[in-house]
């Protein structure tokens, strides 16, 4: 996995679980967590949980039977950046960015993007807090 350099000296928390949608309520609540420790506006960290339950969804489509979803954390000084991997199944493909679902993450993000390769999908999405 990589984050963007400027993350890498900051706070980091590394969360691994089943890609199952049973096991999203986890990632949507340290989403919350760590997004009200940099003290984001209440609407912001809905928007921010939206994205990454957003995020896991379209992961977990393609993901391999009985994977696992990373999920890596990593707080800045304004931003919560997220990057959410998974191992995939041969041939899948992430949604368009023409589709729905990443129109919803651009929305709701101030940046989403993806890729695919070496048998590993992984979205990225950043959060700058908008106030102090």
């Amino acid at each position: 996995m990589t984050m963007q350099p400027d993350a890498l000296d900051d706070d980091v928390v590394l969360l691994t679980v089943p890609a199952d949608g049973g096991y999203l309520g986890v990632l949507r609540t340290a989403t919350a967590t760590l997004a009200a420790r940099l003290q984001f506006a209440l609407d912001e960290i809905e928007d921010l949980r939206i994205a990454v339950d957003e995020a896991c969804a379209m992961l977990l489509v393609v993901a391999t039977p009985d994977a696992e979803l990373e999920c890596r954390f990593a707080v800045t000084d304004d931003a919560l950046q997220v990057e959410v991997t998974v191992p995939t199944a041969r041939g899948a493909r992430l949604p368009a960015e023409s589709s729905f679902a990443w129109k919803v993450l651009t929305a709701l993000t101030s940046s989403a993007t993806a890729e695919a390769e070496d048998g590993r999908a992984t979205i990225r999405l950043v959060t700058q807090r908008t106030g102090r």
